[in-house]
Parts: structure tokens; sequence; C-alpha cells
């Protein structure tokens, strides 16, 4: 079984890869496609976009004149857009099985080792990612015109199942005495699930200020990206709401942590390193709601908060686990 779940893992990641460039095609030749719409632009358009002065101001034949040198029968070399959404309706299937095969490497693993399979830090980032994929699914089913984050959510997801595989993998064995405990499935499992729903959250909170910063006349990278991204307003509104649904588990997740360290270490706190970051993580969220709850701050303003608070959870998902030893080192990369 451990063996079934280290093949599977590699498997997922190609799948993802496969939906990710589905999403990307729709993306580039959607009908609002940034592809698709300079692909489109009428030729007046065109020679006036590269005027230097008044002199170039000249008018350009239509392409479908009579005169234009082009002939009447130029049509731009663009994928159709009703084909580039089917792209993005098969990238949403891939998605899917890619969701079941990234199951099948945590129950195959969990079967292979007889307890739930998160109890290092391999197999948590394998959880959480899963977390995170299942949410979005979610979230397009019942929003298909959310199915533009895939792009990002998938690329997200396959970057972590890539090094989870390469740089965090731990082979099959039992727990450590300091886990062997059952708040490893309630603690474990709300923090995982946690961790999953902000990755989730942090996708339209990023796509949020690529296209606030579109909208106010930001022409470089990575803000002609928000050419293609829908309403900013939309976008911030599905950033509050994921994280206002998040925070709570989080919180829960803490508590739980607490009440199992004093359980196993005989206190509820001792400013273990995990345990700073994650309080640290958790103010850093409560920031954000608290912020933008108030009127007078901006919600761009508010959404930087949660670009911060996610580099927080980094922090204290990887740097902690490698540079910072603590009564939560059972967490370190196991050969």
């Amino acid at each position: 079984m451990a063996e079934l779940s280290n093949e599977l893992l590699p498997v997922a990641v190609l799948i993802y890869v496969a939906a990710m460039m589905g999403y990307l095609l729709e993306y580039a030749f959607g009908r609002q496609g940034a592809v698709a719409r300079t692909a489109d632009r009428p030729a007046r358009e065109l020679v006036t976009a590269g005027a230097t002065g008044p002199a170039d101001l000249v008018p350009a034949p239509a392409v479908d004149s009579p005169v234009s040198p082009a002939g009447p029968s130029v049509r731009p070399l663009v994928i159709d857009p009703g084909r580039a959404a089917w792209f993005g309706r098969v990238a949403v299937v891939l998605t899917g099985l890619a969701v079941l095969v990234h199951a099948g490497v945590l129950v195959t693993r969990g079967l292979a080792v007889g307890r739930v399979p998160w109890g290092n830090m391999y197999e948590f980032v394998i959880a959480l990612s899963l977390v995170g994929a299942v949410a979005f699914l979610v979230l397009v089913i019942r929003r298909p015109s959310l199915r533009l984050l895939g792009l990002f959510v998938t690329l997200a997801v396959t970057v972590l199942l890539g090094v989870a595989g390469m740089v965090l993998y731990t082979k099959a064995a039992p727990l450590v005495p300091a886990l062997n405990s059952y708040w490893l499935k309630i603690h474990v499992s709300a923090a995982a699930s946690a961790s999953g729903l902000f990755l989730v959250g942090f996708v339209p909170a990023a796509l949020f200020l690529v296209k606030s910063g579109y909208d106010q006349g930001k022409r470089r990278f990575p803000y002609t990206l928000g050419a293609k991204l829908g309403d900013a307003a939309a976008l911030e509104r599905l950033t509050f709401r994921l994280h206002a649904f998040t925070f709570p588990i989080w919180t829960f997740a803490i508590i739980c942590g607490a009440i199992w360290a004093e359980s196993a270490w005989g206190r509820y706190w001792g400013w273990d390193p995990k345990e700073v970051w994650a309080f640290i993580s958790w103010v850093a969220y409560a920031a954000y709601l608290h912020a933008r709850a108030t009127p007078s701050v901006k919600k761009t303003t508010a959404t930087w908060l949660v670009m911060l608070a996610w580099g927080t959870m980094l922090i204290d998902l990887y740097v902690i686990n490698f540079v910072a030893p603590g009564l939560h080192s059972y967490a370190h990369v196991g050969n």
C-alpha cells in the first residue's frame, strides 16, 4: 500500500497539470481572453495604438473593406471561443479525476501505516492540498463563473505536491509517541482543513489585487493578467467569505492543540516555535477580518493583510519545521 501511495502521487500531479493546461487555454482564448481580444482588435485600433504623434494617426482600412490589402476574407487566427470554454469544462472534469487520485494517495498511505495519514510534514501537505482542491471543486460546481480560479488553484496544488514528493517525503512508519493520541484526528484534521481553505482563499485575494491594479491603469506584470479576471468586487467578496468561514476552524485547531499539549506535555502553552507561529497566523487573519469589517479601511489594504497572513502560514508550515526545532520536531522530513 505504501508503494501504491508513492506511485499515485506523480499520477495526481500529472492530471493536475493537464487540468491546469485546460484552464490556461480557456484563460487565453476564451470569449473574454486577452489573446482573443488582441487578435480581434480592429485594424484601425491597432494603427492608432501604435501612433507616436499626430502625423501617425492615419486611419487604416477595415479588414473587411473592399480596398483592404488583406482582402475581405481575413479572420483572426484564434481558437474558437466556444471550444476554449470546452477546454475549461474538461479541465474541471480532470480536476475531479485528480482529486480522486489525490485522495487515493492519502487513503493508501493510511492503510499502509494503520492510522490517519497526517502524522508528519509530508502527509500534512498532501492532506491540506487535497482540502484545497476539494474546496475549489465545491465552489466551481456551485458557481461555474469561478472556473477561472482553477488555473491558479491547480498551479498551487501542483507546486505543493511536487515539494511534498521531492523534498518532504517520509517513509511510511508508525506514529512517534507524542502523536499517538486521539487528538491527532481532531487537532491535525482541523489544522489541515483550515490550511487548505486558506490556500483557496489566498487565490481570489491575490487576483483581486491584480484586478484592482489593472482597473487603476497599471499595465505592468502581473497587473496585465487582470484583463481577464472579471469583477474585482466579486473576487473581494469571495475572499472575505472564504476567510470568514475558515477562521473559526483555524481557531478551533489552535484550541485543540493547546488541550493536546496539556495532555502530552503538561502545559497548554509553552512558546514552542510552532505554537508561536500558529498564533501569529491567527492574529494576522483576525487583523484582516477586523480590517475588512471596518468601513474606513480600504478593501485593498485589508486584502494585503491576507497576503501577509498566508505568508505567516508558509513560515509556520515550512520554515519552522526546518530551522527552529522544538517540541513539534516530529514534523521533520524523514527518509
